[in-house]
């Protein structure tokens, strides 16, 4: 039985004003709804710009609870829509401890379930290591009306094992709200190379698991608030994959858009049945998976 389902992409691009980036949000929700979206996903830490590019402890004052005001402003978004909404928090758990936490809201605006990233990087100009304590509620999909969702986070989409634990719990399709781009001194060929290589993991994935992918990420330019880089050019190229990699949808990586999609969650089922590669999982000799590296 085929299942089908329209899923919204908003990718935009973030002013200080924090305000007006929930407002544009919301506008751009609402379009995705009225054109038959179900499912909408928003990018990394979209209520902000991008604020990881420095170490500044005045900017924890972006965090918020969970409960909170934003998660109330996009509970009633998603409840007004009757949308399946995926968003991207900045989660302050107590004084000293935040979290970069995706919030998913159901149909009727109820919180669905939450996932806090578990891989976080510390690379020039995305500081988040300063920002960020890593997740603690695991690799666990997120039950909602349209199925079980395996939502991760921009930097968990190199690791293949984050994909596969929430493949082997039942996730339907793997979810990536993403903020990553370019320096300005990378030259032409290393930024292709660097788009194309998180292009090609996350297609990866979606074929190692047989599941569909959406990876939603920011575009425009950015300053650094230090001044010592030219800030970060964020690359755009949202997509949609299904189970074989195959492109179903995908955004360029200069222009916001609301990217609309058609996925049919059936095919999963018929693309593990031709490949099955968890049948043929070797997991009597996978032990030392678990070590940092074997010497």
């Amino acid at each position: 039985m085929n299942k089908t389902i329209l899923v919204g992409l908003v990718q935009q691009s973030n002013e200080e004003n924090i305000e007006n980036n929930k407002l544009k949000l919301k506008k751009n929700i609402e379009y995705c709804a009225e054109h038959g979206a179900r499912l909408i996903v928003l990018q990394e830490l979209h209520n902000s710009l991008y604020f990881c590019q420095t170490e500044n402890t005045d900017l924890f004052d972006l965090a918020e609870t969970i409960p909170g005001p934003s998660t109330d402003f996009y509970s009633k978004i998603a409840g007004d829509n009757k949308v399946v909404l995926v968003t991207s928090l900045f989660e302050k758990r107590a004084p000293g401890l935040y979290h970069n936490t995706a919030v998913v809201f159901d149909t009727d605006g109820s919180i669905a379930g939450k996932y806090r990233k578990m891989h976080i990087p510390d690379d020039p100009a995305y500081y988040e290591k300063f920002y960020f304590t890593p997740g603690d509620l695991g690799f666990e999909p997120i039950q909602t009306s349209l199925g079980k969702l395996g939502v991760l986070v921009c930097w968990d989409q190199w690791y293949p094992e984050a994909a596969r634990l929430m493949a082997l719990k039942g996730a339907e399709m793997l979810i990536y709200p993403t903020a990553i781009g370019w320096e300005s001194s990378d030259t032409r060929e290393e930024q292709e190379r660097q788009k194309n290589a998180w292009i090609i993991s996350q297609r990866g994935h979606a074929v190692a698991n047989g599941l569909p992918v959406i990876s939603v990420n920011r575009t425009g330019i950015e300053p650094d608030p230090s001044g010592q880089t030219n800030g970060i050019h964020f690359w755009g190229n949202s997509f949609v994959c299904g189970p074989q990699g195959e492109f179903i949808a995908c955004a360029t990586d200069n222009e916001e858009c609301n990217l609309i999609a058609e996925i049919d969650l059936s095919r999963s089922e018929n693309v593990r049945r031709w490949w099955p590669f968890l049948r043929d999982r070797r997991i009597d000799e996978y032990e030392n998976i678990t070590k940092r590296f074997i010497d």
